[in-house]
């Protein structure tokens, strides 16, 4: 498996709890995981590069563990607990020196040293009904969380007792009422002290926490239905976001106007990412599709059918195997033991409903049997 895994450039993390790679160059899509232990549990809720070399891929399960898998040798090579499932699902995972940072729905953000127990981890409660944790790329030791009536925040974790800066809500509507707060997901502007958050309720807001005002120094709105992903292209000034009906679009933050549309997705955006480098992005969701789009012309430079729901996706950061120019759909290779739901359901015994004349004709017959049965007794008597 280490030669697959070497060539691969995107990784993919699927509700059965498979860690899939797909090498674009190669049109070829591998499973990784370990076969006797796959379950639901395993689902991957989060992804995260585990060193600067991109050797090491770290999967944030449902159950709580943190898997690590090599690269290089492909095979997962630790696991480790990070976590309990009455605390809800991770809802971030990144790494800062030689530490991890979890996130869980609860609001409790960990950080995991190097060799330490639980008990030596440093525990930050943010709040709960988190959905989303993103660390600042520029400044390891910072991380962004918000969720459902739970504000945008941004903690320092080496002085983790208050967050440094704490969101105002928006200003009320045009009825004079409160505006629900619900932040999807956050992204850290480059080259800027800026953040940039989408939410349930359609708006992408773009905060200053070097300035004194709290409140969002840009707002726009996007479609009819709650904001699911965001990610940041590396040509500053735009944002792509995606939503619950497979929508994708090119948000000018400037303006907040709609730069254009990517188009082909069939089912809700859970997994979004750009290309640090490249103006490319890569999107998967409940359509079991990855699907890679041109940020240049908003063409579809690559559709790859995984079989699988998909939870998150992953970038390398070199060049996607020189595959820019390479079109079409991708060969997926299946694990033995993973099976496409539809060929479960094509095995299921078909279960059809009775006619309505054959239920009337049966329901008369029962009426029939009764009352011959009446005069028998009538007779006897």
């Amino acid at each position: 498996m280490a030669a697959k895994s070497q060539i691969c450039s995107i990784w993919i993390g699927s509700e059965t709890g498979i860690l899939k790679g797909v090498s674009l160059s190669k049109k070829q899509a591998f499973n990784f995981c370990e076969v006797s232990h796959l379950s639901r549990d395993q689902e991957v809720c989060v992804m995260a590069w585990g060193d600067t070399y991109e050797s090491e891929v770290l999967v944030g399960c449902v159950n709580g563990t943190v898997r690590t898998f090599s690269t290089d040798k492909g095979i997962f090579t630790a696991s480790r607990e990070c976590g309990e499932p009455s605390q809800g699902r991770f809802t971030g995972l990144a790494v800062t020196d030689s530490s991890w940072i979890t996130c869980v729905e609860s609001g409790l953000v960990k950080v995991w040293k190097e060799g330490s127990t639980e008990s030596d981890t440093v525990e930050i409660n943010v709040g709960r009904g988190i959905c989303r944790m993103r660390q600042n790329p520029s400044q390891k030791h910072h991380v962004a969380t918000g969720g459902k009536e739970n504000p945008l925040k941004v903690w320092d974790l080496e002085k983790p007792d208050k967050a440094i800066f704490t969101a105002k809500n928006v200003a009320h509507d045009w009825l004079d009422m409160r505006v629900p707060v619900w932040v999807r997901d956050i992204g850290f502007i480059p080259d800027s002290d800026k953040i940039v958050t989408c939410t349930g309720h359609r708006q992408v807001h773009v905060y200053d926490p070097s300035t004194p005002q709290r409140r969002p120094v840009m707002e726009a709105k996007f479609g009819e239905y709650p904001l699911t992903a965001l990610s940041l292209p590396a040509s500053q000034g735009t944002v792509v976001v995606g939503n619950t009906h497979g929508e994708l679009a090119i948000l000018d933050l400037r303006k907040g106007l709609v730069r254009g549309c990517l188009k082909g997705l069939a089912g809700s955006v859970r997994g979004l990412q750009c290309h640090p480098s490249l103006p490319l992005v890569a999107s998967c969701g409940l359509d079991r599709f990855l699907r890679v789009h041109s940020l240049e012309d908003r063409s579809l430079q690559h559709k790859v059918y995984l079989k699988s729901r998909l939870n998150c996706v992953l970038l390398s950061s070199r060049e996607l195997e020189s595959s820019i120019d390479v079109t079409g759909d991708v060969e997926e290779v299946k694990a033995e033991d993973e099976k496409d739901e539809d060929e479960v359901w094509d095995t299921m015994e078909t279960v059809t409903e009775k006619s309505k004349k054959r239920i009337a004709h049966e329901e008369e017959e029962v009426v029939t049997r009764g009352k011959e049965k009446k005069k028998r007794k009538v007779a006897k008597k």
